[in-house]
């Protein structure tokens, strides 16, 4: 389940990119289904995923997750 504390801006930076859910998974090597958990707070990455989507998207991890509060 989702940490309520982690605010997460990648369906934004996605959306940005002009990329579909499916395109940012290959690109980052995950499944699509990763991606929509992610955007949707149900999963929080580890490291290296988050990692990998910050390059995916030519952006930092601190751009796509934050810490709320």
């Amino acid at each position: 389940m989702g940490d309520p504390r982690l605010g997460v801006r990648l369906k934004e930076a996605r959306t940005a990119a002009a990329l579909t859910q499916a395109g940012l998974a290959e690109r980052a090597g995950v499944s699509r289904k990763t991606i929509n958990t992610v955007e949707n707070g149900v999963f929080v990455p580890s490291t290296i995923v988050a990692l990998e989507l910050a390059r995916a998207l030519g952006t930092t991890v601190e751009d796509l997750f934050y810490l709320k509060g």
